[in-house]
């Protein structure tokens, strides 16, 4: 293990892309500057980035890609060697699993003091083929060895990185959002719903996401179909980096179905004010990390439905902050949403301990403080 520096170090912060740097990075790069240090982002260029940057940080340019292809690879993994070169940083602490990989090679043949790296998902236990996930693994498994700090955004992660030998050491940090900022609000409730001419008895279920297959639209969409007087409101957009098809033909056969009870309300600002207006959580993905939108949507007093996979499962206890089911499947899914549909008391009480939960595992704050003491090693 490196020594690590705490006082005034420089931390070079890390990811793939412009969305994932403000919607997980920023309120850590924050904590990280309060704490005294000098914080230096890098990722794919990209507009989310101007909130970044009118936070007060510096974001350097990279071309990463979301993808295998070796040349467009080893461009960028020249380029983030280069930038940590310039930057001569104390601290490198990387993000997501293909730029987790090359910056943290490049860390590491920098001579950079302390490479650190948060896993938000091994792609060894995703979908694909075995020699996709086989290199993956290999990948994985080498650049644990030149990292100094391993943590994992859940318990499940880090008990593969330890059970697979990728790090003796990983710390299952979790991930966290602010409670005073998503949170039960009545009168927020009111006012968005008289904005959206939606009935105060209407019961909305909610999802947000990136607008991606493997979260499951495709099987949500159908579950609507057997949950009448339900009405669906899909907060999220596609990133330009996602793969896969846009399911265009999917929504427009669910748009003549459902008509408006199926609301597509593109990318949002104001997810803190949507959820509070909801009745249901829903986001029946195929994989995950630890999902974020599911951290909000419990702060804001919302049972979840979500799916019985890695991630979600620590999140959620079945049948008391919301209900698990099987990935892939519309009907478990329509049941769940349907049985929370009819019931007012029971969506008040999985609200409720939702909302006790999240508060206790999930708050920014001290996720935050605990990566920081960890990065700065004070912990």
């Amino acid at each position: 293990m490196r020594r690590r520096r705490t006082g005034t170090a420089k931390i070079l912060e890390v990811t793939n892309v412009d969305f994932s740097m403000r919607q997980f990075l920023l309120p850590l790069m924050v904590a990280l500057r309060d704490a005294g240090c000098t914080v230096v982002g890098a990722c794919a260029d990209g507009p989310d980035l101007a909130v970044v940057r009118q936070a007060g940080f510096r974001v350097e340019a990279l071309p990463f890609q979301r993808s295998l292809a070796p040349l467009a690879q080893w461009r960028a993994f020249l380029a983030v060697r280069c930038l940590i070169r310039r930057e001569r940083p104390d601290i490198v602490h990387a993000h997501m699993p293909i730029s987790g990989l090359l910056t943290r090679f490049a860390a590491w043949s920098c001579g950079v003091p302390v490479v650190a790296y948060t896993c938000h998902g091994f792609l060894f236990n995703q979908p694909g083929s075995w020699r996709r996930r086989a290199l993956s693994f290999v990948l994985e498994w080498l650049a644990g060895k030149v990292t100094d700090l391993y943590m994992t955004v859940s318990r499940a992660e880090a008990d593969d990185a330890r059970r697979w030998h990728i790090h003796p050491a990983p710390f299952a940090v979790g991930n966290g959002r602010d409670s005073d900022v998503f949170r039960p609000d009545a009168a927020l409730r009111n006012a968005v719903r008289s904005t959206m001419g939606v009935d105060a008895a209407r019961v909305v279920v909610i999802a947000v996401s990136r607008i991606v297959r493997h979260k499951g639209f495709p099987e949500l969409l159908r579950a609507m179909d057997q949950v009448p007087d339900v009405e669906l409101w899909i907060v999220g957009e596609r990133l330009a980096s996602d793969h896969g098809d846009d399911m265009s033909g999917e929504f427009a056969r669910a748009r003549e179905r459902l008509g408006d009870r199926l609301r597509l309300l593109g990318r949002r600002d104001d997810v803190a004010a949507l959820m509070a207006a909801a009745d249901i959580f829903v986001l029946p993905s195929h994989f995950e990390g630890l999902p974020m939108s599911v951290i909000e949507a419990m702060l804001c007093g919302l049972p979840v439905v979500t799916t019985d996979i890695r991630g979600p499962r620590e999140q959620i206890i079945d049948g008391d902050t919301g209900f698990l089911v099987p990935p892939g499947l519309a009907m478990p899914l329509a049941r769940a949403i349907e049985r929370l549909a009819r019931n007012t008391e029971l969506r008040r009480a999985m609200g409720d301990a939702a909302r006790l939960r999240a508060c206790a595992l999930y708050d920014s704050r001290a996720v935050n403080r605990q990566t920081v003491a960890l990065l700065l090693g004070t912990d």
